[in-house]
């Protein structure tokens, strides 16, 4: 997504949910360490599902499909996004609902959050804007944090 991973987040494959231990469990929910667990490890085969909540402020939640198992490639040892659209909404932007403000703001040049939220931007927002290499090459950078961290391979 293009987020910092500085919320609270988890992984939901009810009634299992995935996450850093916070000692926040609900009864009838089953809480596991997420780092001991690889999306393998979950979705085992095509069509199988989890929600991804990431910031529990803001709402965020998405579904993770698998869509369709492939024979592994031994020359990539890393994640491989191949299609995709638009941005990632900006990370604290309020949700969806912010989301939609925000939107409202960049587009309209007299809206009288305009300005302060380009600001806040740090420049252009095109939402619409999807960059499949730029996202490709953030994947094979965390491939390649994950085999150096003795933490992240477990």
């Amino acid at each position: 997504m293009g987020w910092t991973d500085s919320h609270l987040h988890q992984f939901v494959d009810a009634p299992i949910v995935y996450s850093v231990p916070s000692g926040d469990d609900y009864p009838g929910q089953e809480r596991l360490d997420e780092r001991r667990f690889r999306l393998a490890d979950v979705a085992r085969h095509e069509k199988a599902a989890l929600i991804y909540e990431y910031d529990f402020g803001d709402s965020w939640a998405h579904e993770v499909m698998v869509e369709k198992i492939l024979p592994a490639d031994p020359k990539k040892k890393y994640a491989v996004c191949l299609d995709g659209k638009n941005a990632c909404p900006p990370e604290d932007c309020g949700g969806i609902w912010g989301y939609y403000e925000l939107l409202k703001a960049v587009k309209n040049p007299k809206h009288k959050e305009h300005r302060a939220t380009l600001d806040w931007l740090g420049g252009p927002f095109d939402p619409g804007h999807f960059d499949l290499q730029k996202i490709n090459a953030e994947l094979r950078r965390l491939g390649n944090l994950a085999r150096t961290s003795p933490f992240l391979t477990h």
